[in-house]
């Protein structure tokens, strides 16, 4: 202010400063303190059922990693992210490459198939809930129809089948969004490489792991990082088809954390395993920013 009476001038450091202090309050309101609260709760056994807890220290989290369902849990999570990770993955990579190729209609089917990722995941919950159900479900109905089974099969109902389920609607809801960045990243290829790869006599197996995978290996590894990041976090398909069930075959960390908060009350459990759910979206986002810090 001083300065200012003087008729100094700010530096530039100071007007910057000025500039995002409006922004850092918002973080600081919406993100920082909320995080650092339920931090601070994990410490205690708050409960919505009274208004008064204790701080508890570290035993929350000794209750949760010695509680098997815990483990079951985490492991649930990793099957989740992993198969709704490697699949769509894949299959948005081939059909990237299928439009590469730049025949007619190809711009068409692009926009076809962009469609279901702008769907809410509600909706698409529901949708797979339907296909997949029991009783009427079109799946069974289909299988029936050619012989397959003689009965339905309730997919969802199913320990050994529900979390595969899952995977596969997490799957088509997210085959379009990997398939618009890998198909950026063939793009970014050279084609005088792809040429002289083919003059020199390689086939097209050859052609795309020597030259078309290596050009396009940082699109592939953050994307992928990305996948894992997004599947880690995943909380409305999962839910909306099968609440976690049966006997916990599709509960993940995202539902144990609700679950926990909002049926059983127990908050201070809730804000253990989102802390440790935290630490995980962590580890994959340091190693995600690392790599494109390294791109950079």
């Amino acid at each position: 202010m001083n300065k200012l009476r003087n008729g100094g001038r700010l530096t530039n450091s100071q007007v910057g400063v000025l500039l995002i202090i409006p922004g850092l309050a918002v973080f600081a309101a919406i993100i920082l303190y909320p995080f650092i609260d339920a931090i601070l709760m994990s410490f205690t056994n708050r409960s919505m059922l009274t208004p008064n807890y204790e701080w508890v220290q570290l035993d929350n989290y000794v209750k949760v990693f010695k509680d098997p369902y815990f483990t079951k849990t985490l492991i649930t999570t990793l099957l989740f992210v992993l198969g709704s990770t490697i699949l769509p993955f894949t299959l948005g990579l081939i059909w990237a490459i299928i439009l590469n190729q730049g025949f007619r209609g190809a711009e068409f089917l692009r926009g076809v198939t962009l469609v279901n990722w702008i769907v809410p995941g509600t909706a698409i919950g529901f949708l797979w809930s339907w296909i997949f159900n029991g009783q009427y479900g079109i799946l069974n109905s289909i299988l029936e129809t050619l012989g397959i089974l003689e009965t339905g099969i309730p997919w969802l109902g199913q320990t050994n089948t529900a979390l595969l389920c899952v995977v596969i609607a997490r799957t088509w809801q997210m085959l379009p969004w990997y398939m618009a960045f890998l198909l950026g990243g063939l793009q970014s290829v050279s084609l005088d490489q792809v040429e002289a790869a083919h003059i020199d006599g390689a086939n097209n197996w050859q052609t795309f792991w020597k030259v078309i995978l290596p050009g396009m290996k940082q699109t592939a590894v953050l994307v992928f990082i990305l996948g894992l990041i997004g599947n880690l976090q995943h909380f409305d398909l999962p839910w909306t088809m099968t609440q976690g069930g049966p006997a916990r075959a599709t509960t993940t960390l995202s539902i144990e954390v609700y679950t926990t908060a909002f049926k059983n009350w127990n908050m201070g459990k809730a804000a253990t395993v989102g802390t440790i759910w935290a630490v995980l979206l962590a580890c994959f986002s340091f190693v995600y920013l690392r790599r494109v810090n390294e791109s950079d």
